[in-house]
């Protein structure tokens, strides 16, 4: 399905970022709400999302509806010109629905059901569920799918959020039919299972339930097919929703993704091929050793969702949230510095969770564009800020990032790599994909998310991080990719298993063998905060393996551990390209150096400027213009080189740029000026007259 472009949501002939929020006006009066619509025009806010969470004001009791005050709200915002981004109202049922129907409440894997009380309090297989809730969406979209306010459709909200698993028996009788479909047999399910271990062998369909909790570790093909099913679950409600909005709506139609680090329930490259526009939510998460470095990763998996295309950024906070164990407020230029990351990887689209801060209920102390304090504060100034920033920003959107190295992710991998009975819990799959990528964004090396399997034309580098399970065709994918030319780097634990999860026979990598040049008899796991030092000085935890270079030429051997003298980094030529095997969770700085050769040896443009720097720096291209984005996260001012005209503070620049502490600039770079920086134009060819500059600012 194409996309439609993010850009002109608002005006196809006016390309321009949509910039807005949620806005939950059922919580306001209707003096306040033209309080907002005029503060929104002051903010310089041009789309809303509204009815995220209407249902039990539309649909006070079962088929009585009352779209009285919503009306209202859709005409202030119109006469305002503010586009409306119009929400289903599907997300949370209304209180009758439950408590008429309490077989609709989800299971958890214990088989307790979860009361009503919170939201998405539905069980996705519920057909009373369902039935109801499309009868909700073809009355909001009958009523409002010609209104000119209507720019975009939001179908539910953050599906499977909080009930993306759901155990009880109409689900468990919904995952028999699935699996009937997906193997047609009982036998072709059991072998695909393995049910010969344990006597797990079924001989009828009806046997097979959920796989709620059990006395010993489960059947993790069972699992893994139960995980793949609930995600087609939830998919097969966006697309219910989805088909009665177009009946009645010319208007493009999304949901909103949540690519993040502590979500994994949704198989996203099942849905992208749904969507209309590619929207995410995404929140800094302070638990991470790296949020911001988590931010570029998953904007940079949105846009691999959208195919490389400009996407929209639904949510995001101003400050803190309300749901982590330490709600931390953002401090002075973060928020911006956190938008134009999402805006220098490929965001068209800015909103924020929410327009006005809530006073009641759970998220009462979650930021806001327009806070507690008012438009008498520092959170407020920046919304407006950043609203003139979007604008002067405006000729960017409609442009592309373009990368020459792909990284595989994916979420069937994660679910599987995490699974129970591994050799160790310490690895854990989105750790290694966040370490590769971290150390390639730490080279300047920009980079496009890709699915196992995808085709690699046009990239020079791909990077496979602990991809545990692979099927026969994305295995040949990589080395097909290798043998034309391209460089591959492959981490342990890779390679493993086929698409069914039954381990490769013959040795590890199993998959990635013959490729690779290498084979491995048995992994050697490390104890916790065990470590071991290699012969080019790196030094590695938690891996080891007993590995044989077969034809591949040794980088690095273990000095000692369980394994010293055996090779730990290895290169392989293979056809008309190179493939490293990366055998061990090398320290920091080693794997950034490891796969900078990698990158060089590949050909990749590496940006020498930003060795041991804060600064991000990504280019966006289209339309015969190169837009460099400079993002520095440090506390000192820095320089970066460029020429062109700087378009947030304004000014030509003329070789080198000069970004200040926590501040972004963005350059429309001239025509002969490189993308990526040059071996001449390195820090070590800045004039010394501009780090003057540059002290003088401090």
């Amino acid at each position: 399905m194409s996309k439609t472009p993010v850009s002109e949501l608002l005006d196809a002939e006016l390309p321009r970022f949509t910039y807005g929020a949620d806005y939950n006006p059922e919580q306001w009066d209707p003096e306040t709400w033209l309080e907002d619509a005029r503060l929104m025009q002051q903010a310089g806010v041009n789309l809303v999302a509204v009815n995220i969470f209407g249902w039990a004001q539309l649909e006070p009791l079962p088929g009585e509806y009352d779209f009285r005050r919503l009306d209202q709200v859709v005409e202030i915002l119109h006469e305002h010109g503010i586009g409306i981004n119009l929400g289903t109202g599907t997300s949370s049922p209304p209180p009758w629905l439950t408590a008429e129907h309490p077989d609709a409440l989800p299971m958890t894997a214990d088989g307790t059901r979860r009361a009503f009380g919170g939201r998405q309090a539905y069980c996705p297989s519920s057909p009373v569920f369902r039935e109801h809730s499309l009868a909700l969406v073809e009355q909001v979209a009958a009523r409002y799918g010609r209104h000119p306010a209507v720019k975009l459709w939001h179908v539910s909200n953050e599906l499977g959020c909080h009930n993306a698993h759901c155990y009880c028996p109409v689900s468990a009788s919904a995952f028999r039919a699935w699996l009937e479909q997906r193997y047609g047999t009982l036998d072709a399910l059991n072998e695909a299972w393995g049910t010969a271990f344990w006597s797990q062998r079924y001989a009828a369909w009806e046997h097979i339930q959920t796989p709620m909790l059990t006395l010993s570790t489960g059947n993790p093909a069972q699992a893994v097919d139960y995980l793949r099913f609930s995600s087609d679950e939830i998919l097969d409600q966006y697309r219910a929703e989805a088909a009665v909005l177009r009946r009645h709506s010319a208007a493009p139609v999304t949901t909103n993704f949540m690519v993040t680090a502590h979500i994994r329930a949704l198989d996203y490259w099942g849905w992208a091929a749904e969507m209309d526009v590619i929207a995410n939510d995404h929140y800094l998460d302070h638990r991470l050793a790296q949020p911001t470095a988590e931010l570029s990763f998953a904007a940079d998996v949105t846009r691999g969702l959208a195919g490389g295309e400009p996407w929209m950024l639904m949510e995001q906070a101003t400050s803190a949230v309300n749901w982590q164990p330490h709600n931390i407020a953002k401090t002075p230029g973060e928020m911006l510095r956190n938008t134009l990351t999402h805006v220098a990887r490929g965001a068209d689209g800015i909103s924020f969770f929410q327009w006005r801060a809530s006073v009641q209920g759970s998220e009462r102390f979650h930021s806001a564009m327009l806070p507690h304090a008012g438009t008498d504060s520092a959170v407020w100034q920046s919304v407006v800020e950043l609203g003139r920033t979007l604008e002067r920003l405006r000729e960017v959107a409609g442009t592309r990032v373009v990368a020459d190295v792909a990284l595989v992710f994916g979420w069937e991998p994660w679910w599987i790599t995490d699974l129970d009975s591994h050799p160790t819990t310490e690895l854990r799959y989105l750790e290694q994909v966040h370490r590769a990528y971290n150390a390639l964004r730490a080279s300047g090396v920009t980079v496009d998310i890709v699915a196992p399997g995808a085709e690699l034309d046009g990239y020079r580098m791909v990077v496979v991080a602990a991809l545990h399970s692979v099927t026969d065709e994305q295995a040949a994918t990589v080395s097909d990719f290798v043998a034309a030319g391209g460089h591959a780097v492959i981490t342990f634990f890779s390679g493993i298993t086929d698409g069914v999860d039954r381990v490769r026979t013959g040795g590890y990598p199993g998959a990635f063998r013959e490729l690779l040049g290498v084979l491995t008899e048995e992994f050697f796991p490390l104890h916790p905060g065990e470590t071991v030092a290699l012969d080019d000085g790196a030094t590695a935890t938690i891996w080891t393996e007993r590995l044989h270079a077969r034809g591949a030429e040794v980088v690095a051997s273990y000095l000692d551990g369980p394994l010293p003298g055996t090779p730990a980094v290895t290169r392989n030529a293979f056809g008309a390209g190179a493939a490293w095997y990366l055998a061990t969770n090398l320290d920091e700085v080693s794997l950034a150096r490891t796969l900078a050769r990698a990158a060089a040896d590949a050909g990749v443009a590496l940006d020498p400027a930003l060795a041991g720097s804060e600064l991000e720096v990504v280019v966006r291209q289209g339309s015969g213009r190169s837009y460099l984005f400079v993002i520095n996260h440090g506390d000192t001012d820095a320089l970066h080189p460029a020429t062109g005209t700087e378009l947030i503070e304004g000014g030509d620049i003329a070789g080198t740029l000069v970004v200040p502490a926590g501040a972004v600039r963005v350059v429309r770079l001239s025509a002969q000026a490189p993308a990526r920086p040059t071996a001449e134009s390195t820090p070590d060819a800045i004039r010394e007259s501009d780090r003057e500059e540059v002290r003088e600012l401090r």
